[in-house]
């Protein structure tokens, strides 16, 4: 059994994954964190030192090694991981998928104040971050609503939301 939970960035996979993960006592893998430790690079390093063309290969190849592993695991992926190669067909076929879905407002309002951690964001700046969101969300959105099972996660506690997962797995 494999669990993947995709969505925008700030739409909670990591902390709701890790959540999850302990409940259903599983291994929990972060594919950024495994990405960096792998490289031994940071996602912004990679990206600026090796570009998007190389980060968006070796995340499909990492993503397929995790996949194709035989532990049971929880899985949260970048924000644009569904959104390239054969990405989404792999997850729809190796795993029950999550997309956290978070509207414009509440990603806007966990990453306004996020901007040092999140060197994409800082580059943005915040009087573009909602139309930047708002953007990217579009374009998404067609890869997110390919998941198993869509989660509202606005105005819901970490808890809430891996309750309604758990319903639904």
């Amino acid at each position: 059994m494999k669990i993947v939970l995709l969505g925008y960035m700030a739409s909670g996979k990591s902390a709701v994954g890790r959540i999850l993960a302990k409940k259903l006592n599983l291994q929990f893998v972060d594919l950024d964190s495994f990405i960096e430790e792998r490289e031994q690079l940071s996602i912004a390093q990679i990206f600026e030192t090796k570009g998007e063309i190389y980060f968006r290969k070796k995340e499909g190849d990492y993503l397929q090694e995790l996949l194709n592993l035989n532990e049971n695991s929880v899985i949260s992926l970048g924000g644009g991981t569904p959104c390239y190669g054969n990405n989404m067909e792999s997850i729809q076929n190796k795993s029950t998928s999550f997309y956290l879905k978070a509207s414009i407002d509440t990603i806007f309002e966990r990453l306004k104040n996020e901007t040092s951690q999140r060197p994409l964001v800082a580059a943005i700046g915040l009087e573009n971050l909602k139309e930047y969101i708002a953007k990217h969300l579009f374009e998404r959105a067609p890869y997110y609503e390919g998941a198993n099972h869509t989660i509202l996660v606005n105005d819901k506690n970490l808890n809430q939301i891996v309750d309604e997962m758990l319903l639904l797995r």
